[in-house]
C-alpha cells in the first residue's frame, strides 16, 4: 500500500533538509495534474531499501521551493516538470528556463503534459 505524508509549500525545503540530515536519498519527484483540483507533487526518498513519500498539493501557478540546493540531482526532475507541466520552482541551482526538453521557451508545445494547454493544428503540405 502506498502512503504519503502531506506537506505544505512552506515545508518542502525543510523536509528535504531533514531527510538529507537523516540519511535519506532523494529518488525522484512525481507530478500529477489533477485538472480543476490543482496539482500535486510526490517526493520519494529511500534509506536502506525503505521508501518514504511526501505529498504536496498546490494550485497551478503556485511557486514551488526547489530542493536542488539540498539534493543536486533534483534539478533534473524539477526542470523536467517546468518543461512538461509548466511548473515554477524558486531557487533552482541550475535553471534550463524550460529548455531541458523543449527547443525554445516560446515553443507552442510548451507544457505538453499539462491538462490545460493550447495545441495548434499543422496544415499538411502537398
Amino acid at each position: 500500500m502506498f502512503e504519503a505524508q502531506d506537506i505544505t509549500l512552506e515545508a518542502v525545503h525543510t523536509t528535504a533538509q531533514k531527510m538529507m540530515h537523516d540519511g535519506w536519498r532523494f529518488v525522484t519527484q512525481t507530478a500529477v495534474d489533477r485538472g480543476e483540483e490543482g496539482m500535486q507533487l510526490l517526493y520519494h526518498y529511500d534509506r536502506d531499501e525503505e521508501m518514504q513519500h511526501f505529498r504536496l498539493k498546490f494550485q497551478k501557478g503556485d511557486v514551488i521551493p526547489s530542493i536542488s540546493d539540498v539534493y543536486f540531482a533534483a534539478l533534473l526532475v524539477e526542470n523536467e516538470n517546468r518543461d512538461l507541466l509548466g511548473l515554477t520552482y524558486q531557487g533552482l541551482v541550475l535553471d534550463f528556463n524550460r529548455t531541458l526538453y523543449l527547443e525554445e521557451a516560446g515553443d507552442p508545445m510548451q507544457a505538453p503534459f499539462c491538462k490545460i494547454s493550447t495545441f495548434t493544428k499543422m496544415e499538411s503540405e502537398g
